[in-house]
């Protein structure tokens, strides 16, 4: 598999034709809005700038950020504001029926807080890589690679179900893909999603690639080779995207 080369820069930044999302719709999507507005709730679908949004809604989906509309992370592809729990005992007690993912940081690789996790076991826990190895100090300013890998490690070996996202575009190559599904399934990561990177905002970091859907498609394949479970691969794939069907 190789990169598309595409000469003239303003075709190459002008949003193509698949991914462009209908306004959203439907009884569900309303409800889900309503939900929302009604209790005055933060989801990283709004904040994150999410191109699922309807989707999701309308399935009746939405993900929620667990400090508001805040996040203790600043990284340089992301829409959500930067600031500074017992969340996961706090839900299972009011309600015990509801299945958790929860999307965690590095922690700095300080494992005693890694295993906080661990001992309440959510369903599913995911720790995004992000991007690949020669990327990783450009897109995540705060975190390390092999920091992250060791981190999805000690989160497998300690009997989680874990998940992991990359996102495309940001000029990585192909070997560079492949090589991070492989580190993935080293440390025994169960899901992965890959995403098309889309600048939120002329602050963050630039797009440097429209991927197209086929290699998507390709890259799904190779993901399901390397023994993952369960691959969401598309261009409009967030970490959240399906999240119920992971499950």
């Amino acid at each position: 598999m190789e990169n598309t080369v595409v000469e003239k820069k303003e075709e190459r930044f002008k949003k193509p034709e698949w991914l462009r999302v209908k306004l959203p719709t439907g009884e569900n999507y309303l409800k889900v809005r309503s939900l929302v507005d009604q209790h005055k709730l933060h989801t990283i679908c709004e904040s994150g700038n999410c191109p699922n949004m309807g989707e999701c809604w309308g399935a009746g989906t939405a993900t929620f950020m667990i400090l508001g509309n805040i996040c203790t992370r600043s990284c340089g592809f992301c829409a959500v504001a930067t600031g500074r729990a017992m969340t996961v005992n706090a839900i299972r007690q009011i309600s015990p029926g509801t299945t958790l993912e929860t999307l965690i940081p590095d922690f700095k690789g300080e494992m005693e807080n890694v295993q906080r996790i661990v001992d309440v076991m959510p369903e599913i826990v995911s720790h995004n890589m992000e991007t690949v190895r020669r990327l990783t100090r450009q897109v995540r300013i705060q975190a390390k690679y092999d920091r992250s890998l060791d981190v999805l490690k000690y989160l497998k070996e300690g009997g989680c179900r874990t998940k992991s996202g990359i996102m495309v575009g940001l000029g990585e190559s192909d070997a560079e893909v492949l090589e991070t599904m492989d580190d993935l399934a080293r440390v025994g990561v169960e899901i992965m999603t890959i995403g098309q990177y889309l600048q939120p905002t002329k602050k963050h970091l630039a797009v440097q690639e429209f991927v197209h859907p086929e290699k998507f498609a390709r890259y799904k394949e190779e993901a399901l080779k390397r023994g993952f479970r369960y691959v969401e691969s598309g261009p409009l794939v967030r970490s959240s995207y399906h999240a119920e069907q992971h499950i």
